[in-house]
């Protein structure tokens, strides 16, 4: 393995890596139980080096709960910008992305941050503020009381899966779900 001084410096590469070491390490062992010794050494960087980019424990969970859900918003965008139904739209968007995540690469991640906002205050503001955000943002189309109830039926049915109750959501429960999205 080549020095410090001979290797080629690539902070972004650096970076990736801590975060996706961090992501894994939270999975395995918990916010509270992530170790920044543990990040630098999965990653293969000094500690030195990965305080250089994320200076706390909580800069580098908040810079991997920043990237998830920066991920998970770009999602929601995709499908409201594919969706040509104006009501409903960000509701539909928000289950299908939340439903996506049950058989996507990111579940586990998001498992382990959203567990540990339960437990972690700045977490669950965090998440409590972007969800307010959206709403406000879609008020004029996702306001009704049957929106509400079919994301709140999405966020059960992804914890009924994280806590290992049932099967993933079938094609017709989906769509029995998007069905409360659709004006009557």
């Amino acid at each position: 393995m080549a020095s410090a001084y001979e290797r080629k410096k690539e902070p972004a590469l650096v970076r990736r890596r801590l975060l996706e070491h961090g992501a894994r390490l939270c999975v395995e062992h918990g916010v509270a139980g992530l170790s920044l010794q543990a990040v630098a050494d999965t990653a293969g960087v000094t500690k030195g080096g990965l305080l250089h980019h994320f200076p706390t424990k909580q800069a580098l969970v908040d810079a991997i709960f920043d990237e998830l859900l920066q991920s998970f918003e770009g999602r929601v965008r995709q499908l409201m910008d594919a969706d040509p139904e104006r009501f409903g739209r960000f509701t539909r968007a928000y289950i299908n992305a939340t439903l996506e995540l049950l058989g996507g690469e990111e579940v586990v991640q998001w498992s382990a941050l959203m567990m540990s906002s339960v437990t972690e205050p700045r977490l669950k503001q965090r998440w409590a503020d972007w969800l307010d955000g959206q709403l406000k943002q879609n008020k004029q189309t996702d306001s009704a009381p049957a929106l509400e109830l079919a994301r709140h039926a999405a966020d059960g049915i992804w914890l009924a899966a994280l806590l290992g109750q049932g099967a993933p959501p079938s094609k017709a429960l989906r769509q029995a779900l998007l069905g409360l999205t659709r004006k009557s």
